[in-house]
């Protein structure tokens, strides 16, 4: 068992920490709003710091879920930052989706100061926090992955290591383009059912086992044909990692028009006050456009 600290309790760190105590790990917390480590510490015991530096003090581990870039910039570096209290040799992993700059630039610091350090986002959503079957996808050195591999078990279903420091993010950023995409599609799919007056549960009973199907059409068609999005990713988060893949696209001359556009659909969505709404809302986009809603 290790001692280890998570920097950020939000829908997603809160349960993933909460495994990693169950596991049977040391776990100190850190949270800006510290009122939230110690509702954390009372449930699952442990200790609450208040800041990164003192939560990772003498720890094997350090795990970060927070906002974006500026959020996780701010719990590494400075004097009260991760890196200013973490023992050498110990290591640093980032389950926050942000760019690969960012990560690539913290790495490389930790590596100077003596850290091991991995990116290492993840899918799955809050559900998949709380029932402890994320899928994680790492950047980093082969031993440094190795290290964590029994540790990120705790909440993780599905982990690998897919390239060096930077690649998870990269890995992230394809995840969420597939993800755009697929919603978009199903949604249109559900519209286009409901304008013909078909049956969609009944339609997707049949193609949901063929070439059509996928994780959201299984598990998101109910609640969008009952107009329900509380079920799962928030698009304001959605439209953040889109944003740090369409900027990524600029930078390496690769093409994302498709993304693109569903941006914008999610842009039309936050217009329609569902910035809180979970990604499967995009068909409530289109039922505002027929004219329906």
């Amino acid at each position: 068992m290790a001692k280890v600290a998570f920097l950020g309790l939000g829908v997603m760190g809160y349960p993933m920490a909460g495994h990693l105590a169950a596991a049977g790990h040391q776990v100190t917390v850190y949270n800006r709003t510290f009122s939230k480590a110690e509702a954390w510490v009372a449930e699952h015991g442990g200790q609450a710091a208040r800041t990164p530096r003192e939560a990772a003090a003498g720890v094997d581990f350090v795990m970060a879920c927070v906002g974006n870039d500026d959020d996780l910039a701010e719990v590494c570096r400075g004097d009260d930052g991760a890196f200013a209290g973490m023992d050498q040799g110990a290591l640093f992993v980032d389950h926050t989706t942000v760019s690969a700059k960012i990560t690539r630039a913290l790495a490389a610091e930790a590596q100077a100061a003596g850290l091991g350090f991995v990116d290492a986002p993840v899918s799955g959503g809050q559900a998949g926090a709380e029932n402890g079957v994320l899928s994680i996808m790492c950047g980093g050195a082969a031993a440094d992955y190795a290290r964590i591999k029994p540790v990120i078990e705790a909440y993780g279903k599905i982990y690998n290591l897919v390239g060096e420091s930077g690649a998870g993010q990269i890995a992230k950023m394809m995840n969420q383009i597939c993800i755009a995409g697929l919603v978009q599609g199903l949604s249109e799919a559900l519209r286009f059912g409901e304008k013909a007056g078909m049956d969609g549960r009944a339609v997707v009973d049949v193609i949901q086992g063929g070439a059509a199907g996928s994780w959201q059409m299984v598990n998101r068609h109910d609640t969008m044909l009952d107009a329900k999005y509380d079920y799962g990713f928030a698009v304001d988060w959605m439209r953040k990692d889109l944003a740090i893949c369409l900027q990524t696209a600029e930078e390496i001359g690769a093409s994302l028009p498709v993304t693109a556009l569903i941006d914008q659909f999610y842009k039309d969505v936050q217009n329609m006050g569902g910035g809180r709404w979970d990604t499967s809302s995009l068909i409530a986009r289109l039922r505002k456009v027929d004219g329906d809603d």
